[in-house]
């Protein structure tokens, strides 16, 4: 019995693999281990897992994960070997997971547009080239706590059209003040921020909402995917729910900077699912 987890900072998609049965998808919260320890990740597991799936008999763990990497992946390899006692387990960055999901075992571009921002070159089986987003607080333009943030900003200055303000604080009952306290002092501020991308998905064809996020990708092009050498021979394939939900608004921008769209979906564990079965 095999399972494979793909996590990002706000969800992670498993599915367990087990010869020629039925899949069986589930989800739990995402565990970004720059943000949770191995111990809130073990609680997690155990209280969403599904009581069809005995732990003790599985064999083999595929996770990847938003953080895992280096010095982290121990975090996550240590709740995981808790739960699962039996299991061989690895432990690899969603940008891998990502670039298997969308482009098997074919070379290309991918990018991971959700509640965090990642991109890398792939060569149809590892990752060859990458430029950091440099995280939530420097970085990750064009992820949905990039947008949120936009938000957020306009909203404390004052900048948002009024009949969206009005509307955003009925929704939300927050303050500036409210927005300052939850981001400097309560956990997990990038999917806070990110949170707000449900009010801009309802609102997206207001002017104001749409330049916003087309702001928030063009950002995403002049600071990240531009740096790549050569990146208007590659097409932009995506992974993520932000990347998904403004596909038309990403094109648009793409096609803006040279760059045709390839594919892009909203999760990867089905792509993973297919990758890791093919080599079973």
């Amino acid at each position: 019995m095999k399972l494979i987890a793909d996590s990002g900072s706000t969800k992670t998609s498993w599915c367990l693999i087990n010869n020629n049965q039925p899949e069986i998808y589930f989800d739990t919260e995402g565990f970004n281990p720059y943000y949770v320890d191995s111990e809130y990740i073990r609680a997690c597991i155990i209280e969403k897992l599904p009581a069809v799936i005995a732990a003790k008999n599985i064999a083999e763990i595929h996770f990847y994960g938003a953080g895992c990497s280096g010095d982290k992946n121990h975090i996550v390899s240590t709740a995981l070997k808790s739960v699962f006692p039996a299991a061989a387990i690895t432990v690899d960055h969603d940008l891998l997971a990502a670039a298997r999901a969308v482009l098997g075992r074919s070379a290309g571009f991918v990018a991971i547009l959700g509640t965090g921002m990642a991109s890398c070159i792939y060569n149809g089986e590892n990752i060859t080239h990458q430029i950091d987003s440099l995280g939530f607080i420097l970085g990750d333009e064009g992820s949905g706590a990039y947008i949120g943030k936009k938000l957020l900003i306009d909203y404390g200055r004052d900048r948002m059209p009024k009949d969206l303000k009005t509307e955003f604080f009925e929704t939300y009952k927050l303050s500036p003040d409210d927005i300052i306290n939850e981001v400097y002092t309560k956990p997990m501020p990038n999917r806070f921020c990110a949170g707000f991308c449900r009010f801009i998905i309802l609102h997206i064809q207001h002017p104001y909402i749409s330049a916003l996020v087309k702001s928030a990708f063009a950002d995403c092009f002049n600071n990240l995917i531009s740096l790549y050498p050569a990146y208007k021979t590659y097409t932009l394939n995506c992974v993520g729910s932000i990347g998904y939900k403004f596909s038309d608004l990403l094109s648009t921008v793409a096609a803006g900077y040279g760059m045709r769209t390839g594919n892009i979906i909203k999760t990867p564990i089905e792509g993973l699912v297919k990758y890791h079965s093919q080599n079973n």
